[in-house]
């Protein structure tokens, strides 16, 4: 399966475009890749057309809600997980639907006047904003530091803009001339005229390589690339609550890109280092102790283990093994709220595989006391199976 890419990077955007930028990403890449576009392309082409608009179309779900973009651009896709999926299965709604949606029936109206599709191209206007790659690193955390939260350094290797000359990859500012051939906008334009009217499509220029300009000196440091290699270290902001596996994005801490362009992100994906003792699913903890038999019969005080210390917790006298106590509020906080899961302490009784004489004397003259045999009204059957799914 294709590696999912950044929401910004399909709609050809970047972090800080407003509300409007956003419709008009969406509404060149749905007048581009829309299925209605393509009826008359090959099996290969209407595929790709298909993956393009269900790519730009979930970007837009999540990018066009400011709660959603809110989240991910804090938590990368961990945190809209879900939010941008649709169901594709009844279809795909017209063209001239989806205008009118976005812009109001005056310009879906003006749209179907211009014969098929052709009227409307998917081109860029002005010269290409190149973006710079992603890098992807791992942190690990234990369990105490996810409770709180924390602030930790990852050391990274990623390109900088060239410090000879600012990043622009030649000397002097004049060395840097528009491509002819594309006029700056990195793409050549092509028309093609079919029974559904004039189609435009767009590809890479080759003379630029897309870049949109000609570099004639290229700076001796870079040689020409505008880029220069370095390790450097970045701090990196974890909330509470995140879990193991779980993908935090860092706006503008990835590669940069040549030409003064948008730098990519840090992708920083959690690791959780398992705590010796305590056991943990979601919000909520679980740990396991064992207890003799006395200590079950009689009753005990015993400490467990917490993310905020030990506590000592009482046993009660009887309490039978697979007896799991809860300890509300005691496990971890929930991500993007104020509440905490809870700590389940799971009680053993030890019972002794080998007993010496007096022992065995001791337990015979227990074993026809009615205090010793099993009573099957007593309610530890359904506590223990009720409480037993968690472990």
């Amino acid at each position: 399966m294709a590696e999912k890419r950044d929401y910004y990077e399909v709609l050809g955007l970047d972090k800080s475009a407003s509300a409007d930028d956003i419709k008009a990403a969406y509404r060149k890449a749905a007048l581009k890749w829309h299925p209605d576009r393509w009826v008359s392309g090959t099996d290969a082409e209407k595929k790709t057309a298909e993956e393009k608009f269900k790519e730009a179309s979930e970007a837009y779900s999540v990018l066009s809600d400011p709660d959603k973009k809110a989240k991910y651009d804090q938590f990368g896709f961990a945190g809209v997980e879900g939010a941008g999926a649709q169901d594709w299965s009844q279809g795909f709604g017209s063209l001239n639907d989806i205008l009118n949606n976005l812009f109001g029936g005056a310009f879906g109206g003006a749209f179907s006047g211009f014969g098929g599709f052709g009227g409307f191209g998917g081109g860029q206007q002005g010269a290409r904003t190149m973006r710079g790659r992603d890098i992807r690193t791992r942190v690990r955390l234990t369990l105490e530091e996810i409770a709180k939260g924390c602030t930790k350094e990852v050391s990274i290797e990623r390109n900088r803009p060239c410090p000879e000359c600012g990043g622009r990859g030649a000397k002097n500012s004049s060395d840097i001339k528009t491509c002819p051939t594309c006029h700056g906008t990195g793409q050549v334009q092509n028309v093609v005229n079919s029974l559904f009217g004039r189609t435009m499509t767009y590809t890479t220029c080759p003379q630029c390589h897309g870049e949109g300009r000609i570099v004639s000196n290229p700076c001796p440091r870079c040689k020409g690339t505008g880029l220069e290699r370095k390790r450097e270290t970045v701090q990196v902001k974890v909330p509470a609550g995140v879990e193991d596996g779980m993908q935090l994005t860092i706006r503008g801490e990835g590669h940069a890109a040549a030409r003064d362009g948008v730098n990519g992100d840090l992708l920083v994906i959690i690791e959780e280092q398992p705590h010796p003792q305590l056991k943990r699913q979601g919000a909520d903890l679980f740990y396991t102790r064992v207890i003799s038999v006395p200590e079950a019969m009689l009753g005990t005080e015993i400490q467990i283990p917490t993310l905020d210390g030990g506590q000592k917790l009482k046993v009660d006298a009887g309490t039978q093994s697979g007896t799991i106590i809860r300890l509300r509020g005691k496990g971890m906080p929930q991500m993007g709220s104020y509440g905490k899961g809870d700590l389940y302490v799971k009680i053993l009784v030890w019972i002794p595989r080998k007993l010496s004489r007096s022992e065995k004397e001791a337990v015979e003259a227990m074993r026809t006391s009615s205090s010793f045999r099993p009573d099957p009204n007593r309610d530890d059957r359904e506590l223990f199976e009720k409480e037993s799914k968690y472990f």
